[in-house]
C-alpha cells in the first residue's frame, strides 16, 4: 500500500512539473500606469507587437507541453520543461502587458480595431 501510495504522490509531482498549455496561463499584474503616457496609436502598436510575441510563445509553449507528455509517458521525466523550454513566465508577463493595454485602451476610450 506504502508503494501505490508513493507512486500516485510521485506521478503527481511529475504531472506538476510538466509546461501547461498556454490558455492554461494566467496573466501577470503589470500595473495600472505601465501604459499610462501612451497615446492611442501607440497603444496599438504595443498591442499589436504583444498579440505577435504571445502567438510565437503559445506555439512555443504547446510543443513543450506536447513534449513533456510523450517524456512523462515514455521517461517518467518533463524533458522540455526540465531542458528550459517551458514559456510559462514569459506567457504571464506578456498576458499582462496585453491586458494592461486593453485596460488602458478602454480607459482613453481608443478605438480598437476588430
Amino acid at each position: 500500500m506504502k508503494t501505490k501510495s508513493t507512486l500516485s504522490v510521485m506521478a503527481l509531482l511529475l504531472a506538476a512539473a510538466c509546461a501547461k498549455q498556454p490558455d492554461q496561463i494566467a496573466a501577470i499584474d503589470i500595473g495600472p500606469n505601465a501604459y499610462r503616457g501612451f497615446s492611442c496609436s501607440q497603444l496599438a502598436q504595443a498591442d499589436a507587437k504583444y498579440d505577435i510575441a504571445l502567438e510565437n510563445l503559445s506555439a512555443q509553449q504547446r510543443d513543450a507541453a506536447t513534449g513533456d507528455a510523450f517524456a512523462v509517458f515514455l521517461l517518467g521525466l518533463p524533458l522540455a520543461s526540465m531542458s528550459g523550454q517551458d514559456r510559462e513566465t514569459q506567457i504571464a508577463a506578456t498576458k499582462g502587458h496585453i491586458q494592461a493595454i486593453k485596460l488602458e485602451q478602454a480607459r482613453k476610450g481608443c478605438r480598437v480595431a476588430s
